[in-house]
């Protein structure tokens, strides 16, 4: 074995893209929905519950294609892509 193999592999930058957008999605989603707040106070108490529930896990939704993004380069899952996120089909 050569000395290439004892050295670990390098992070890509786009990891590093990645996690910087996913703190910016958070931050950019949590001032939306403070900014939202003094609507929102009007609202029947149920009716809150149930815009912050939804909204809580709202942002979730986009972090799948940017972690895909980051993971292999691909905003969309591509033929493929199982080869290319190291899983088999075998």
């Amino acid at each position: 074995m050569g000395r290439e193999a004892m050295t670990p592999p390098q992070p890509s930058s786009r990891k590093a893209a990645g996690a910087a957008l996913i703190l910016l999605l958070i931050l950019a989603w949590a001032v939306l929905v403070a900014s939202l707040a003094p609507v929102v106070g009007g609202w029947p108490v149920l009716v809150q519950a149930a815009f912050y529930l939804i909204m809580g896990l709202g942002w979730i939704i986009p972090l799948k294609p940017l972690i895909r993004w980051s993971q292999t380069g691909r905003w969309r899952k591509g033929p493929d892509s199982e080869s290319v996120m190291g899983q088999s089909s075998a």
